[in-house]
């Protein structure tokens, strides 16, 4: 293995015990981070790169996307704009484009926007199916996202499948049965909508459990169009995250703070929707876990940029810069309760995000900007600055 030098590094922001430091230097040993420090302290290394007075953060960790779809849902975004309330309706026409689909279609969908997330800096993401709702097509649009991470989701509950519009428990009698049975598998957790439009709690419950039983963990799409149990079934059910979380009571904010679980926001979503956003100021003062992650998909949030969602997090939900980096790093990391990702130390992973600025402010200070000069995922560069291509 081939060991790197980083150097010249204007500010690292570690996400780690160590902190923010300046003068920094880091070296990479194969897909791992082998040692952090002072520049003036630096080892000998194989290859040395110096980055010129940018700064260096850890990979964006973005554990909440939906990214084995077809076809798109803008005439919908356009009719929100002008006034159409949001529901989970709309999923629905996505369900009839991904059904027909072939699976090479599929395929390169999720390449195009696995590239985009790399470009943007998220070198770990997560991607749940939720497009399919027959058995057929959710185990096949899980082992599609299985090619592109082992960070994959169960959401055969993201809505009830068109065909059970009148038999609901006969739905879910399938996502907890011979649907799970082929999915298991390919998948590493399982979800469920618990919302408006969508499951209740006693379903919710269901589908988890099972899940579980499989061998799945879970997580939940919880409390995004109204107040209601999904935040309290997660923390129930031990769920790595809560997602969404825009409608918060404070018996919700409390179970939260004393639970292992994450409050992943997604304010992709409410800029898409014109939907109030999360009150992240709120959750952060009460000790709760917070991650950002962008939420892609056709029909509330079609971005695959952690930077914007860091720019709208610190605008619109009051984070600070460094609380919303952190939220986008290793606040994502817990939601897919990793240790090894969305920090700089060393044994980590070696993910790296080099900007284009002196300081990890820009990315909030300079919104719309591509501040990405660099991206390192396990110790190769997968995107370099545009006038090294």
């Amino acid at each position: 293995m081939t060991s790197t030098l980083i150097t010249g590094i204007g500010l690292l922001s570690t996400q780690a015990d160590i902190g923010d430091v300046r003068g920094a230097a880091v070296i990479l040993d194969g897909d791992r981070i082998a040692w952090v420090g002072s520049a003036n302290d630096a080892p000998e290394a194989d290859a040395r790169l110096d980055v010129d007075g940018r700064a260096v953060i850890p990979g964006f960790v973005d554990s909440h996307a939906h990214l084995v779809f077809a076809g798109e849902r803008s005439a919908e975004f356009a009719a929100r704009m002008s006034g159409q309330p949001y529901s989970a309706g709309g999923i629905r026409s996505t369900v009839t484009a991904t059904r027909a689909a072939s699976d090479e279609e599929l395929r390169a969908n999720v390449d195009r926007l696995t590239r985009e997330l790399l470009r943007s800096g998220s070198t770990t993401f997560e991607i749940k199916s939720g497009y399919g709702l027959t058995t057929h097509d959710e185990s096949r649009s899980l082992r599609i996202a299985r090619e592109f991470t082992h960070e994959t989701t169960y959401l055969g509950a993201h809505v009830v499948a068109p065909e059970f519009a009148d038999d609901p428990a006969g739905y879910v009698a399938l996502v907890t049965g011979t649907m799970l049975d082929a999915c298991a598998p390919h998948a590493r957790w399982v979800d469920v909508f618990c919302d408006r439009g969508a499951f209740d709690a006693d379903q919710a419950r269901a589908i988890l459990t099972a899940g579980i039983g499989a061998g799945l963990a879970p997580r939940v799409h919880a409390n995004q169009l109204q107040h209601g149990p999904g935040v309290q079934v997660a923390v129930e059910m031990g769920a790595a995250s809560a997602d969404h979380c825009t409608h918060l009571d404070d018996d919700d904010v409390a179970a939260l703070a004393d639970s292992g679980t994450v409050a992943t926001l997604l304010p992709g979503a409410e800029f898409s929707t014109r939907s109030p956003y999360p009150d992240a100021r709120r959750l952060i003062d009460s000790g709760v876990n917070v991650a950002l992650a962008t939420d892609c998909n056709p029909g509330s949030s079609f971005t695959t940029s952690m930077p914007f969602c860091i720019a709208v997090a610190v605008r619109d939900m009051h984070m600070t810069p460094a609380e919303a980096l952190t939220a986008a790093t290793v606040g994502g990391a817990r939601a897919l309760r990793r240790s090894d990702i969305g920090r700089i130390e060393v044994g980590a992973r070696a993910d790296l995000v080099v900007l284009d600025a002196p300081d990890p402010i820009h990315l909030a200070y300079r919104p719309g900007v591509d501040l990405i000069h660099q991206v390192w995922r396990g110790g190769a560069p997968v995107r370099r600055a545009v006038d090294e291509r």
